[in-house]
Order: C-alpha cells, then structure tokens, then sequence
C-alpha cells in the first residue's frame, strides 16, 4: 500500500508520522512545494494551480490515495485535485476537528492561520458543526511559518500571542493548521499558564485523516506490522529529501527512522 501526503511545506509531517504508526508497512509519497511556499498569501486560483503540480507529481509516484494535508488547500484546490485525480485515486481533504470539539457544548478556541480566521469557510463550519459551542476564533500570524523554519523563539512568540488571544475558561482546543499540531506540547504549555492549569482538550487532523484514507481504501490500522514501509520524497516535483527542520520534530524523527534520506 503506497499513500501520498501533499502540503506546500513540513505541515504534512503530522499525518504522514499517523500513517506510519498505524501501518507501518506503508510506502509514503511526501509531495512538496518549497518552491512556491507559503501557499496562504497565494490567490485561490494561484494556490490551486500550485497545488494541481504538487498533486500530479505525487501521482507520478502511483500512490493508492492523496491526503492534501493542508487546511488552506483543501479550501480552494480540493475539489480540482478530486477531478484530476478521481476515481483512480482517492483524494482525502483536510477539514479543522470543529465538530468534535463542540460536541460538548463546552468553550472551544479555533487556532488558525489569519486568512482563515474569520473566512467564509471556517465560518460555515462553525454555524453547521458548533451550534452549541461557544466559540472563540483565534489568528495566529506567523506560527506556521516559525514551524515550516524550526525557529524554536518565533515559535515561542507566535504562541505566547494566540494563547493571550484565547479565553481564559476554554475547554477544547481545535489546531486548524497542520503545521500547529508539530508544536502541540508549546501550545499546551502556553495554554496552561493561561487557564491556570485546566485540563483542555486538543483536537488536531492527522489521525482523523489518516484513518479515513486507510477507510476509503478499504484497509484497517495494523500497527503491529512489520515497519517494511519506504519514504520518498519530492520538492517541488523533484526528487528530494526529508528537510532537516523535519528533524526538530517528533514526528519527523520517527520517518526519518525509517531510512530516509535527510537534508543538510
């Protein structure tokens, strides 16, 4: 079994570790785009053309199914990804965790990039999935990128910044960008001085994902398995390796365990 993850940069780390804990004899396809990274600023219709390349080149690779690991692209280039590749090989999106965390009805603060904050689409999804909830929307400027470079201080910063944006009495907490769940123990820490050391609930994309695509391929998680499974990657289409801010993560180091090849 071969799954291909795409996102413009690292964010897509999350989902790939999920991958390889839950089958560990899975080849991963990781499909980048360094090139033409941060695809947020990007308009719609740039974003999906550079989304379009980063998903045909993973295509190249003869993948069972796509995971467009990235909030943002599953916005604007999803369903054009869908049509391009579709039936011959699944295209599984990436949607924020809101309606789990409101399920509750508790507080729930949504961390997001600034364009999404705010946007018609994560707004939507709060009026169909949280009805009950009270939410807070929480913009995050400058978070993804610190990730993206393993500038440890930036990251230090941008958290410290949404985490004084977030009510005091939150309960649950959605991680509405892929790259936020790499630094998911900052985000607690920060939380937690903030809250007075409650504990509150994360909800982040990477497992949901994951298991949906090994749902739509009609396998189970099998974790036991022999850790047989390979990794490849592609930059911007070419033939690459595991960037070495991977390696500041858990979950990079756990696929960089697998004999890949890492960046210098």
């Amino acid at each position: 079994m071969k799954i291909a993850l795409m996102d413009s940069g690292i964010g897509l780390l999350a989902a790939a570790a999920a991958m390889r804990r839950l089958r560990p004899d899975a080849d991963l396809v990781l499909s980048s785009d360094p090139d033409g990274m941060p695809w947020g600023p990007r308009t719609p219709a740039d974003l999906t053309e550079r989304a379009l390349a980063v998903a045909r080149a993973a295509r190249g690779e003869g993948p069972d199914a796509l995971i467009i690991a990235c909030n943002t692209a599953s916005v604007h280039a999803l369903p054009t990804v869908r049509v391009e590749l579709e039936p011959a090989i699944p295209v599984i999106g990436t949607v924020p965790a809101i309606k789990p965390a409101a399920a509750a009805g508790g507080r729930v603060a949504i961390w997001a990039t600034p364009a999404t904050t705010g946007s018609p689409y994560q707004r939507g999804l709060i009026r169909d999935f949280a009805a009950g909830a009270r939410v807070t929307e929480v913009p995050c400027p400058g978070l993804a990128d610190a990730v993206e470079h393993g500038d440890g201080a930036a990251v230090v910063r941008a958290v410290a910044a949404a985490a004084a944006l977030t009510p005091p009495d939150v309960t649950d907490v959605v991680l509405g960008c892929t790259h936020y769940e790499l630094v998911e123990a900052a985000i607690r820490a920060a939380l937690a001085e903030r809250t007075g050391g409650a504990e509150l609930l994360f909800h982040g994309s990477a497992e949901p994902v994951a298991l949906q695509a090994l749902r739509r391929l009609g396998a189970r998680p099998e974790p036991d398995l022999p850790p047989t499974g390979s990794l490849t990657v592609l930059l911007s289409g070419r033939p690459g390796a595991l960037p070495e801010a991977a390696l500041g993560y858990a979950e990079g180091r756990l696929l960089a365990g697998r004999n890949a090849t890492v960046g210098r």
